[in-house]
């Protein structure tokens, strides 16, 4: 695991992606970089430092990017294609539907400074939608993960798999995760506090925020259910039924709500189990402000998930 910030004990999720790509290319020369001139923003400086000729900067092009990445699939690497993930998904949007997703080739997408990492810069750099758009495209993988463990496990896990997989890479800091155990696999959610009067389902960022809210709604007597859901498609529904047998859901997540987590839930939800829900996320073009203003601003923390929660249970009570 990465260092922690000093005094904070939080870490940048970026530092254990470049760990971890750093460790499986020292060991399997088919992993490669390629990145559009963001060697600084995604941490790669000693990834190609050690691999100089493993690392393609293709400069600010992110379509290209994309498309060089998958053709190094096709020789048979394995390429990490890394950048701001509101350029890499929004500007090579056919590229990943063609050439990575229609195309099936093995290409690891790595979407960094994800949500509103770059909050002062604006709605141009907020990178809100990537999850729900990228979730329309057929077969290919999302991941959010929720701190720099499932990071790690999550970079590692989508290099084992076959397939086109994008990872979305916070550098919000953000707590390691206490869990029960350190398991991950593609596809299946993780229970991190049990409970039975609702569940709260997040992942990224608001994860440890949801269990900061379940421990504001225990002390009143409120257990709530914490499921960490990093992969988004391919969905958890044994996940998803389990918590709909609780009777009410809370959605966080730092993006669109409708097309992204929340709404993969909903959609869930109103095909085997209709229950009452609450979906927190962005409504759409954000402000101008710093990413924890912006966070405050829509309710994404511990206070506003906690309310969330209180009002879908009132709304069961009826």
């Amino acid at each position: 695991m990465s260092a922690p910030t000093p005094t904070t004990g939080l870490f940048d999720c970026r530092d254990a992606y470049v760990a971890a790509l750093e460790d499986m290319a020292a060991t399997d020369d088919r992993i490669v970089a390629v990145v559009n001139d963001s060697v600084g923003s995604s941490k790669l400086g000693k990834f190609r430092d050690r691999f100089p000729a493993r690392l393609v900067n293709v400069g600010i092009a992110e379509q290209n990017m994309v498309s060089v990445g998958a053709g190094l699939a096709v020789g048979g690497k394995i390429p990490f294609v890394s950048g701001a993930s509101c350029f890499l998904t929004a500007r090579a949007m056919e590229q990943i539907k063609v050439d990575c997703g229609y195309s099936q080739q093995n290409v690891k997408l790595c979407g960094i400074s994800s949500g509103v990492a770059y909050g002062e810069l604006g709605a141009t750099h907020h990178s809100i939608e990537d999850v729900a758009w990228l979730r329309a495209i057929d077969k290919l993988t999302v991941i959010v993960p929720a701190d720099p463990w499932q990071t790690d496990a999550a970079i590692r896990a989508a290099a084992a798999h076959d397939g086109p997989v994008f990872v979305r890479i916070s550098r919000m800091p953000v707590p390691a995760l206490d869990r029960p155990t350190e398991a991950f696999a593609i596809g299946r959610a993780e229970t991190l506090r049990d409970g039975d009067a609702l569940t709260i389902i997040a992942n990224g960022t608001l994860v440890h925020r949801a269990l900061a809210a379940a421990e504001m709604l225990a002390a009143e007597g409120i257990a709530a259910r914490v499921v960490n859901m990093a992969t988004v498609s391919p969905i958890d529904t044994e996940a998803l039924a389990a918590a709909a047998e609780t009777g009410a859901i809370v959605t966080a997540e730092e993006g669109l709500a409708h097309g992204g987590l929340g709404g993969a839930v909903a959609e869930y939800c109103a095909r085997h189990r209709p229950v009452p829900m609450r979906m927190l996320g962005f409504p759409g073009f954000l402000p101008t402000g710093s990413a924890e203003w912006l966070m405050e601003r829509y309710g994404l923390t511990a206070d506003g998930i906690a309310a969330a929660a209180r009002e879908v249970l009132a709304q069961t009570a009826k």
